[in-house]
Parts: structure tokens; sequence; C-alpha cells
């Protein structure tokens, strides 16, 4: 069985939105769907590794976001 999705999105009032595997899909939900500032990646429901407005707007580049989220997690060049 696989494993759950561990990027958890959460709105900027903090409704959780759902979970995805990769980061670049967690970055699009955030600056899609996360309601601006304040909006939040989590791993795992705990970790925040992206909050909205202050690490930046993910909805400007995707690819950017996710690779400061992997840096984050020390996940770079998977």
């Amino acid at each position: 069985m696989a494993a759950s999705p561990q990027f958890k999105v959460y709105s900027a009032s903090g409704e959780y939105i759902g979970c995805v595997k990769y980061a670049e899909d967690a970055a699009v939900l955030v600056g899609i769907c996360g309601g601006g500032d304040g909006a939040k990646v989590k791993w795992q429901h705990s970790k925040v590794v992206w909050t909205q407005g202050v690490d930046g707007d993910a909805a400007e580049s995707y690819d950017a976001a996710a690779q400061e989220i992997e840096t984050r997690l020390g996940v770079i060049g998977r």
C-alpha cells in the first residue's frame, strides 16, 4: 500500500485544504487556493516549510517555491 501524501496545505484562515505527494503540487495549491498571505505548506501536519507572503508568493514561481520547500527538508536533487 502506498504511503499517504506528506505535504499538507492550509489556507490563510487555517482551514485544511488538502494533501499532495510532491512539493511542486503543494506550491500550486498554496499559491492558488491558499487565500493569500498566511497560507501554509506543512510537512506531515507539523513542520511548516512554506508560509505564503513571508517566504514569497508561490504563484509567482511554483518551481522556486518547491525548490525552497525541498531545501528546507534537505531533499535537494531527488
